[in-house]
């Protein structure tokens, strides 16, 4: 069984990405990872490239800035490494550059590689989500969070990144998947609230023209962490690789796990998820078979 992983990063530094230890959490299960490094001036590249290893292949991108639509410039950057992945290997590990997977999913996420290898009608694996919000400290578990989605895919260059690279679809219909049994740990709302409030801006502007960005969200210098719909405690430890950065942790944000800004109707389903661990309704990019 071979294993290629493969990402695409822009402007890790500027907006403090975990993008090394992205790449390191998986590098274990890989044997070769490819990673596009767009258009960045904020030393992006250099960080890359000094992860010590020599499975990593660099290639650098130039992001179109008229995709500006509904975030599809991440599927075109997302497709260009899949692209580059070569032949010979069996399964594509994807990780975005705010995600990390933790140790102890390493030999789960193999063994179901090799459990489901020689099984065609498998098209990928399934991975459930851990969305922290605001600091190390808290999980967002509201609706409006994916509980689930496709992190290794086959091979298949008929499988295409879907709409903001979020998951995938091949030949236009979901994906037939298994349960990875892991989890992946998203980092992408835990930043100091004036690098989250500038990173907020120039994601907004992937999927809003700049006028309506700057109309809507440039009235202020610091995001508000307290807008969250649902939030609660976490409970367990984090990655080993992410140790060094909890440490250099420089800003602090208390959140009300009693506070739930829902409406009506998803307040009733919320505490029907709660009750059941059920989710109604849900919307699943995938098919789990």
């Amino acid at each position: 069984m071979k294993v290629c992983g493969f990402s695409f990063i822009r402007n890790a530094v500027r907006y403090s990405y975990p993008a090394v230890e992205s790449i390191q959490s998986v590098l274990p299960l890989c044997d070769h990872f490819i990673i596009g490094v767009g258009d960045s001036d904020d030393g992006t590249l250099d960080l890359i490239r000094s992860i010590p290893t020599d499975k990593i292949e660099i290639f650098e991108s130039v992001w179109d800035e008229n995709l500006n639509n509904h975030g599809s410039v991440l599927s075109v950057e997302t497709n260009k490494a899949m692209d580059r992945i070569p032949e010979e290997y069996d399964w594509a590990f994807y990780i975005q550059a705010d995600e990390v997977l933790h140790e102890k999913y390493r030999e789960p996420v193999r063994a179901a590689m090799e459990k489901w290898i020689d099984q065609g009608e498998v098209e990928g694996l399934l991975f459930g989500y851990k969305h922290f919000y605001g600091s190390y400290d808290y999980v967002a578990d509201s609706r409006s969070w994916y509980r689930n989605e496709i992190r290794i895919i086959r091979n298949n260059k008929r499988i295409r990144s879907f709409r903001d690279a979020q998951g995938f679809r091949k030949d236009g219909r979901k994906l037939r998947v298994k349960s990875s049994d892991a989890t992946m740990y998203h980092y992408g709302w835990v930043r100091p609230p004036d690098i989250m409030q500038k990173k907020n801006l120039s994601f907004n502007k992937l999927y809003h023209r700049e006028e309506w960005v700057e109309r809507k969200l440039n009235n202020t210098h610091y995001f508000d962490y307290s807008k969250v719909e649902s939030i609660r405690q976490f409970q367990d430890n984090h990655p080993d690789i992410m140790q060094d950065r909890i440490l250099q942790k420089n800003w602090d944000v208390k959140l009300d796990e009693q506070k739930k800004s829902f409406n009506p109707a998803d307040r009733l389903l919320y505490w029907i998820e709660r009750k059941t661990g059920k989710r109604l309704f849900e919307y699943q990019n995938y098919r789990e078979i």
